[in-house]
């Protein structure tokens, strides 16, 4: 199968106090088409700031990232626009408009694409209806649920067609029932629709629930990829075996809570 997205030594810097400190230290990553795909990694791996160079919200320092065969970093005002426009991106934290109903923030980017408003309407009536939420249009985010929230931003994130989509810790703000309904929710519009999903997280259950390949992140550095059987059952690296032990033992935990063995 095709590789979508082909990412190869990537490097990204900030400048902390004056001095230099390396977020991606050579990052090299092949995402195949239509595939779910994890990257998992602690906080301050440099999981959302590699998700942000993919859609060029940052800038690298140097490398490439070839989606569908065109490289982004050599992309600039139109044309980087219309590529963006093909890379959807879901938050943790829904960045929702709360002044906006919920058709108003489905919307918008297609406003700013000064999308025709016919086209904007069809579009938003099919996203919403994909995420289930048709009844909720003219609701204003105040009023929304966790999950509902997260249900807008993924449709706002799908309402331009992209053929790919960036999940950043979408479902680190929910609780364990919704977080299910959102992954399946995930499950089935790469199902639909055949988009390459990006599932960056710091949870291994929800990459177990949802990808067949994954890689560890760790201080700027791909230090694994593999399938996730073999990264959870047989991890080579340091970081994907405290992963796998802290998810045997919340398993373990849960079958206790649930009278399992008892």
């Amino acid at each position: 199968m095709e590789n979508y997205i082909q990412i190869q030594d990537l490097h990204k810097t900030y400048m902390v106090h004056h001095k230099p400190f390396p977020v991606l230290k050579g990052i090299d990553l092949s995402v195949r088409k239509g595939e779910i795909f994890g990257i998992i990694g602690f906080s301050g791996a440099g999981k959302s700031t590699l998700a942000r160079c993919i859609n060029r919200l940052e800038t690298p320092d140097s490398g490439s990232i070839m989606v569908d065969g065109t490289d982004m970093l050599k992309l600039s005002g139109k044309e980087l626009r219309k590529q963006r426009s093909r890379i959807g991106m879901v938050f943790q934290n829904f960045n929702l408009f709360e002044a906006k109903t919920v058709y108003g923030n489905i919307a918008y980017p297609l406003e700013l694409m000064h999308t025709d408003q016919k086209q904007i309407q069809k579009r938003v009536l099919e996203t919403a209806g994909m995420v289930g939420l048709e009844n909720k249009l003219e609701a204003y985010p105040g009023s929304l649920s966790g999950g509902q929230k997260q249900r807008v931003g993924i449709a706002r994130a799908l309402v331009n067609s992209p053929s790919v989509l960036l999940s950043d810790e979408a479902t680190s703000a929910l609780d364990p029932q919704t977080t299910i309904q959102i992954l399946d929710l995930l499950k089935e519009i790469n199902k639909k629709t055949g988009i390459t999903i990006l599932m960056i997280t710091h949870e291994l259950d929800a990459i177990k629930y949802t990808c067949s390949r994954m890689a560890v992140l760790e201080e700027g550095r791909m230090i694994e990829t593999g399938s996730v059987n073999d990264i959870f059952h047989n991890p080579e690296s340091r970081t994907g075996a405290l992963f796998a032990k802290v998810f045997l033992e919340f398993q373990k935990g849960m079958e206790v809570s649930d009278g399992a063995g008892i």
